[in-house]
């Protein structure tokens, strides 16, 4: 398969470069034989999602700056081809190539007039190309595609269908270090962007911005020394973990935790994490280096439950890197550059009951950060705040009305499978009985007796009808139905979960022991702990809040 020319041809001769805009040069055939051999990569679980719908754009570019070239990455969707015509090789045309300029003239009007890198004011890099071959795009759709977007109200856009791209890597070198980049993609005489580019950026390896549209001239200033710091001109244009450093306040039940998210290049500032003038972590480093801040965190930032200073009972510690879904977990055996390594620190305090008010005094600040985001999180929510050199103390307050502390409670079987025994109005009832029989044969007392006994005990069986009442299984009940199953179960797995609300070990066998047989007490606590505990992204753990919609069958005795 070849790419069909355009149906006029493209004139090497005259002075003024003008390539051909002719509709047939997009029917790129090639693509689907080379591209369908490729896979696309996998879609990455996320603890975060970009609605912009950057990323699902028809055209994707992945800018990178470097230490002595900009790095830019397209990804062509095969129908706008037809605007980035100068990087399609000649071998993918059906005349190959013939009458097309030169490769080095296709380039330079590239660079000078479809996708510009302007370093400083006026200077336009030149460009070099790499590879362009055909691929798939890689699948970076996201769950809300096609979805309305509830604070635009727009329809957020799904991934073209034909996913068939021509793959580009572009290389604009440089001499010194420019100061401020400018990115211009392609734009008609009147500004108008001429194709949809969704596009991402990066310092060396700390990312710029998530998914955003390239629809204009955007300028980037550059900071070489602390790359975390760059910044493009257009506020809109930022990555989603924005901040140097995060602080969240979790309050729970049984525990309190602080937990936080420090750049490792802030850290060493410090304290000396022994990684001054590193810049790769390796595997190795790892383990001394979370030991280090986590020793140093724990003692930095004191908390107060209730107004009382506590100490954390346990500490962790977890590398994390930004990336495309968000800040996630590093694998150990993974190196990590050292300006984009991020740590996320936990310390828990254990509590016997939902404290009415926690405080945390924040003291890691510098010249750069002054201002830190802070959340609370509590059973009714999240709620968000700062703290500050001049405010360095970041406060939860109790406010919650409808809560209630979770206990394993007995567990409602249904009215049919017991009965209500009244004990006391039993014993009248049958004391009236016998005083009814000694009535009518007399014995030792005369009649008038036995009858104010028997009509008393009737009385009595009668007022004490709802006191003393004992429940009984009902042993004339049949197989309870598909509903009171589904009510008695959710009712045992709801107490299940709510003992694993304790933090202590013993103490969740403890509450565990209501409703677990005891010799498959230890094998259930650490199944029951795996089920009910979910990683997520960042290192820490979420547990299940509720448990419905709880389906049975083949219910047997």
């Amino acid at each position: 398969m070849l790419l069909r020319r355009p149906s006029h041809s493209l004139r090497s001769a005259t002075p003024a470069y003008r390539p051909s805009r002719a509709r047939s040069l997009v029917h790129l055939t090639a693509l689907a034989l080379l591209a369908l051999a490729l896979c696309a990569s996998p879609s990455a679980r996320a603890d975060w999602m970009n609605l912009t719908g950057a990323e699902t754009s028809q055209n994707i570019a992945e800018i990178t700056v470097l230490d002595d070239r900009v790095r830019v990455v397209l990804e062509i969707y095969i129908g706008d081809l037809e605007t980035f015509e100068d990087l399609v090789p000649d071998d993918l045309l059906k005349t190959g190539g013939a009458g097309r300029p030169s490769q080095e003239r296709r380039l330079k009007h590239f660079a000078r007039e479809i996708f510009q890198v302007v370093a400083g004011k006026d200077l336009r890099l030149p460009v070099r190309l790499v590879l362009a071959e055909p691929r798939l795009r890689k699948d970076r759709a996201s769950p809300f595609a096609g979805m309305v977007n509830p604070i635009t109200r727009q329809q957020a856009p799904k991934a073209p269908a034909d996913k068939r791209v021509l793959y580009a890597e572009l290389h604009y070198p440089f001499g010194s270090k420019p100061k401020e980049l400018t990115f211009i993609p392609p734009v008609d005489h009147s500004g108008t962007p001429m194709v949809n580019i969704g596009f991402i950026a990066y310092h060396k390896a700390v990312p710029i911005i998530d998914f955003r549209y390239l629809s204009g001239s955007t300028k980037l200033t550059l900071d070489w020394d602390d790359p975390w710091y760059s910044r493009f001109e257009n506020r809109n244009l930022k990555r989603h973990h924005d901040s140097a450093m995060m602080s969240f306040l979790y309050v729970e039940p049984r525990e309190v935790r602080h937990e936080a998210l420090l750049r490792v290049r802030d850290l060493q500032n410090w304290t000396d994490l022994g990684l001054s003038g590193v810049s790769e972590i390796s595997p190795a480093q790892k383990t001394a280096v979370k030991e280090k801040a986590r020793a140093f965190f724990a003692k930095r930032n004191p908390l107060t439950i209730d107004g009382k200073p506590v100490e954390p009972k346990a500490s962790r510690a977890e590398f994390l890197n930004i990336s495309l879904t968000g800040v996630q977990v590093v694998e150990q055996s993974k190196p990590l550059d050292a300006s984009a390594a991020i740590l996320g620190l936990i310390l828990s305090y254990p509590v016997k009951h939902m404290p009415q008010n926690v405080a945390v005094e924040w003291r890691l600040f510098n010249d750069r950060i002054k201002r830190i985001p802070a959340t609370s999180i509590d059973p009714a929510g999240p709620f968000g705040g700062s703290v500050e050199v001049s405010n360095p103390i970041f406060e939860w307050r109790n406010f919650l009305r409808t809560y209630k502390e979770p206990r394993v409670s007995a567990i409602k079987a249904g009215a049919d499978r017991l009965l209500n025994i009244p004990v006391l109005s039993a014993a009248l009832t049958l004391a009236a009985i016998l005083a009814a029989v000694l009535f009518v044969r007399p014995v030792q007392a005369s009649r008038t007796t036995w009858g104010g006994l028997a009509v008393v005990s009737i009385i009595g069986a009668i007022l004490l009808a709802n006191s003393a009442v004992v429940r009984i299984a009902n042993p004339f009940a049949g197989l309870p139905d598909e509903e009171a199953s589904t009510e008695i179960v959710s009712q045992v797995l709801n107490n299940v979960n709510f003992a694993f609300v304790e933090k202590d070990p013993e103490a969740v066998k403890a509450a565990l022991s209501k409703i677990v047989t005891k010799a498959a007490l230890n094998d259930a606590t650490v199944e029951l702990d795996r089920a009910l505990a979910i990683k997520v992204a960042g290192g820490g753990t979420a547990r299940v809040k509720r448990i419905g919609n709880l389906e049975l069958a083949d219910i047997a005795p």
